[in-house]
């Protein structure tokens, strides 16, 4: 089963959306910085189906961070979580989504399955060869 990645900085706020996502029986993985997060989709892009990462992020923001992902994973579904509204124009080109702090419980399930929902739809088509279609 695809599981979410989530990224952000700080302690408190990753644990507590891990644990929403986890009582609404999403799997999850967490990392504290952006070579942390580029490290485990390095070692199990498989197993990832989704990112959600906080904007600001120690060493890089999240738009560096989108941009990496970008090079090698084209389609895995991103959302952003930020409190700065203007913050979504620096990631123009870049296919995420966006998640305005503070977001209720309900809206990160909802997004969450929506994004695993759009990663597996993806492989699907992806998987299908062209004389299959």
């Amino acid at each position: 089963m695809p599981q979410v990645l989530l990224v952000d900085d700080d302690a408190t706020q990753l644990a507590l959306r891990a644990t929403v996502l986890r009582t609404a029986g999403i799997s999850v993985l967490t990392a504290t910085c952006v070579s942390d997060a580029l490290t485990r989709l390095q070692c199990i892009p498989n197993e990832i189906g989704a990112i959600i990462t906080d904007h600001i992020l120690p060493g890089d923001d999240g738009v560096g961070f989108v941009r990496e992902l970008r090079r090698k994973w084209q389609f895995l579904p991103v959302v952003v979580i930020t409190g700065l509204a203007e913050a979504e124009c620096e990631y123009a080109g870049l296919n995420v989504g966006f998640l305005q702090k503070p977001c209720s419980p309900a809206e990160l399930i909802d997004t969450a399955r929506a994004s695993l929902s759009s990663a597996s739809a993806i492989r699907d088509q992806l998987s299908v060869k062209p004389d299959e279609r």
